[in-house]
């Protein structure tokens, strides 16, 4: 019998995107408008008829989630699945937990599948905590006395004793994730599909299902694929990796290789000009085009130096003129492993409402640097008047120089960690 649990050949996924044309301010005739109406209407029920998406909009463009992937996943395997949004790992894990179909390849699977994807993915609303695990066992293939056996497992890991009885529907997304994890992880399946969803839950719930995935995969010989894209995560639990790139498969391999592929990856685009990055979300009133460096007195440098202060200007464009209005600017800092080290923000120090100008930049002032020599991954977030105006993932890296953070003229290297804390040593007699 094959080792192999997981086989994908030439896997392929479309989606048709529809796009509504600009009229500016132009007014429409009524025969225009009519005319529009019953070409969206033919197009609808040819599509109908040849049992194709719906797509509603004036123009129709493709979009390929999947393009080609072809991978193996052998029994007992753990996999970490990681790529910058958009890469295609979620449709990847709907298509192999048969929730899409893909427009062309072939999946075969042996085992039964278990799927963690979203909040509330394959729970009923309307019924209670103790009826969803009976109807998701009953999915998975197993019989009612299968299912009492792991009852009261399920149930204490999720800690949901005191809500069994109430709808779902009334449950926090907290408890959600709980019971839904606990579900796909007891109910014996041999393919267990997990994605982001676990960020939901608390650390301590975060832990307790790594644990638990670290059980079903090697003290029982299960397979595991897990999204995520916190690296250390992913590191701790996972033997192999699988890297998507615009729906193909970039690296697959071992873990510690598929995560020096993700972040060389990072600091590939974390390199290009912002100005030209199309990876962004937000509404547009603000864009930033730039993010440069400088030293206590405005002079502009390369690098920050451990112990020195530094500035750090997020320039950019925005169709405001002057205005203050409130503004939630910040940006956070990771390890070239992808841990999260700390956030900077406007808001946390109180200054919410900035001026906001057709052409500059917002400012912070990072009093004394106290990170190791090395270089730090940031993503950045500017909000207007509490809406998403640009949101950048690994817009910019903050390279770091050894210093002399203690003022003794020793300089700090990174041979104990990323972080310098200030301290005070003294000595006392017993």
């Amino acid at each position: 019998m094959s080792d192999t649990v997981i086989s994908v050949e030439g896997l392929s996924k479309r989606y048709l995107v529809g796009h509504q044309a600009a009229r500016g301010e132009r007014y429409e005739t009524l025969r225009e408008t009519v005319t529009r109406g019953v070409r969206r209407f033919g197009r609808t029920a040819l599509d109908m008829a040849r049992g194709r998406q719906i797509v509603q909009g004036d123009t129709v463009e493709e979009f390929w989630a999947l393009s080609d992937l072809s991978f193996e996943i052998k029994r007992g395997e753990v996999v970490g699945v990681i790529g910058r949004n958009g890469a295609g790992k979620s449709t990847l894990l709907k298509i192999l937990s048969r929730i899409t179909e893909p427009t062309r390849g072939k999946v075969t699977i042996r085992g039964r599948v278990a799927s963690l994807l979203e909040v509330g993915t394959g729970f009923h609303p309307e019924l209670t905590g103790r009826e969803n695990i009976y109807l998701n066992g009953a999915i998975l293939g197993m019989t009612r006395r299968e299912i009492k056996a792991k009852f009261d497992e399920i149930v204490d890991f999720a800690e949901v004793e005191k809500f069994l009885d109430t709808p779902v529907k009334r449950y926090s997304s907290g408890m959600y994730v709980r019971l839904a994890f606990a579900v796909a992880a007891h109910l014996e399946p041999e393919i267990l599909v997990v994605d982001e969803v676990l960020s939901v839950g608390d650390a301590e719930f975060q832990r307790k299902c790594l644990g638990k995935m670290k059980d079903v995969s090697a003290g029982q010989g299960r397979t595991v694929l897990f999204v995520s894209h916190n690296m250390p995560s992913v590191q701790q639990l996972c033997t192999s990796g699988l890297m998507l790139s615009h729906g193909t498969a970039l690296y697959r391999g071992p873990i510690d290789g598929t995560i020096a592929q993700y972040m060389s990856s990072l600091d590939q685009t974390s390199r290009q000009e912002l100005r030209s990055r199309k990876d962004r979300e937000g509404d547009g009133r603000l864009r930033v085009v730039d993010v440069s460096f400088h030293d206590e007195k405005g002079n502009h440098v390369e690098a920050a130096i451990c112990g020195q202060p530094l500035r750090v200007r997020i320039h950019y464009e925005s169709q405001f003129d002057g205005q203050e209005v409130p503004v939630d600017v910040a940006f956070n800092l990771r390890s070239n492993n992808g841990i999260l080290l700390t956030c900077f923000a406007n808001i946390q120090t109180g200054a919410e409402r900035l001026a906001v100008h057709r052409k500059g930049y917002f400012e912070c002032l990072w009093p004394k640097v106290n990170l190791r020599s090395g270089s730090y991954m940031s993503t950045l977030f500017v909000g207007v008047e509490e809406q998403t105006a640009d949101w950048l993932q690994n817009a910019f890296q903050i390279p770091v120089e050894e210093g002399n953070f203690f003022g003794t003229g020793r300089l700090v290297t990174r041979d104990h960690g990323d972080l310098v804390m200030e301290q005070v040593w003294t000595g006392a007699s017993a």
